[in-house]
């Protein structure tokens, strides 16, 4: 069986290149049980013996005479897809980190099932964790994050549950062709659906450019207005990954009080920290940084396969702002942003996205991305988590990282998500641009230090 790759979807797949992959994952931390030395092979035996299930299945067919489609497998190779590691005795939580980049490296390979998974023992406090990888094309960061914590137990007690990669997925349209006056229709639909989005996009990408042209301020989204700050170097095949955990209930307290939101927060911060980083290392940026947002067109039970995903780019502090001032220049321009995508139909929204990956995707391929403007400075990104404690053979997780993309020239990836009474930070890096995350991870915790104080949290 096959189906045919969306566009937005078939995108990711076209502008991917060996140091822009467009792949994204997340590294789960689990604390073990007391007495359960083979807990961790046990687990291994248990995804390995799986069957994966679509979109698991998928290997993508681009070139050729037909149209770019999706053929499914139904071999795989377990000890390929499912690997079982373990850190040298004495490692270091940083060691994991460093092997977690290590892994997020390399492109998938597209002779197999777009999905890789390890599972990493001999992590530092009793500790083993998950790391797990799978091409944009299929899966996009809110579905995929919610199928990690489908292939988790609720209770410490409970077997070893199906994996994300082996849980049922939405049913597959059929592959019968549709009969001719419903191609026609259908058709017809597309195409006004199509002229109806560009019309509601075209006047405000219009006067962007004028002004973008001109030198003038614009506020709004603002995509390929973007000055080349240190973050635009070319991207490498090297990455940088480094994580920070903020409590999430002092953080709402920060938002309310500044009339701001989580997301704000979040931003403000990374972006303070980034300019420290910045400075620290001889790299000062003098201008405003811009942030691509990514922004979720998923309603509460869509699980269908592939990316549902739009965009809004937000003008950052100024960079000499005290944190409290950052957070509100933050505020206001992220809801000026909201204001101009939410005016937008899922339609337009889409077909935005799908515009805005393949201008990026040409830029980088041709690389005039080099010479132009970027898309953007850096990407801050919310993923929805969990509430719930998870459980996965009686070992509690413990926090959940996301490891997210880097493409079209845009070297840091800040894609952050909730649990259990505390905001996870993945922070992933081209480190040609930054050569210490870790240290940029560390500027942000202290920018937040700042910020409670401001704030008299």
């Amino acid at each position: 069986m096959s189906t045919a790759i969306p566009p937005l979807d078939l995108a990711w797949l076209l502008m991917e290149t060996p140091g822009g992959t467009t792949h994204v994952g997340a590294m789960l931390l689990f604390k073990k049980p007391p007495g359960r030395r083979d807990l961790v092979s046990q687990v291994v035996a248990n995804y390995r013996g799986r069957q994966p299930l679509p979109p698991f299945t998928y290997v993508p067919e681009i070139l050729g005479t037909g149209v770019p489609h999706f053929r499914e497998v139904q071999t795989w190779d377990p000890h390929y897809h499912v690997q079982h590691l373990s850190l040298p005795a004495g490692s270091s939580y940083d060691d994991l980190l460093r092997l977690v980049a290590d892994l997020h490296e390399p492109m998938l390979d597209r002779n197999r099932p777009l999905w890789r998974c390890w599972v990493i023992d001999g992590v530092p406090g009793g500790r083993f964790a998950i790391y797990t990888k799978t091409h944009h094309s299929i899966i996009d960061g809110v579905s995929g994050l919610r199928r990690l914590y489908d292939g988790l137990s609720l209770s410490p007690d409970d077997a070893i549950p199906a994996p994300a990669f082996a849980l049922p997925g939405p049913p597959l349209a059929s592959s019968a062709p549709p009969p001719a006056l419903r191609r026609l229709t259908d058709a017809v639909h597309g195409v006004l659906t199509q002229v109806g989005a560009v019309n509601q996009i075209s006047w405000g990408a219009v006067r962007k450019a004028l002004s973008a042209a001109l030198g003038t301020h614009v506020e709004g989204s603002l995509p390929f207005v973007a000055g080349r700050a240190p973050t635009n170097a070319p991207l490498r095949q090297a990455r940088g990954f480094a994580t920070l955990s903020l409590p999430l209930e002092e953080m709402h307290r920060i938002a309310h009080h500044h009339g701001a939101t989580l997301n704000d927060v979040a931003a403000a911060v990374i972006d303070h920290g980034l300019h420290a980083y910045l400075r620290e290392t001889g790299q000062a940026y003098a201008h405003e940084l811009i942030a691509m947002c990514p922004v979720s067109l998923r309603g509460d039970d869509d699980t269908t396969v592939g990316t549902k995903v739009s965009a809004m780019f937000v003008r950052l502090g100024h960079p000499e702002a005290t944190m409290a001032d950052r957070l509100r220049q933050v505020a206001h321009s992220v809801a000026t942003a909201k204001k101009e995508l939410g005016a937008l139909s899922t339609d337009a929204a889409m077909t935005y996205a799908v515009a805005l990956v393949a201008l990026a995707g040409a830029g980088a391929s041709t690389h005039l991305d080099r010479v132009g403007r970027p898309a953007c400075n850096l990407v801050v990104s919310n993923v929805p988590g969990s509430n719930d404690i998870r459980y996965l053979h009686g070992a509690e997780l413990t926090g959940i990282f996301p490891v997210s993309a880097l493409a079209a020239a845009i070297g840091l990836n800040v894609t952050l998500s909730s649990y259990c009474g505390h905001m996870d930070f993945g922070f992933v890096a081209n480190s040609a641009a930054i050569s210490d995350v870790h240290a940029l991870a560390e500027h942000t915790r202290k920018a937040y230090a700042q910020l409670k104080v401001a704030d008299r949290v």
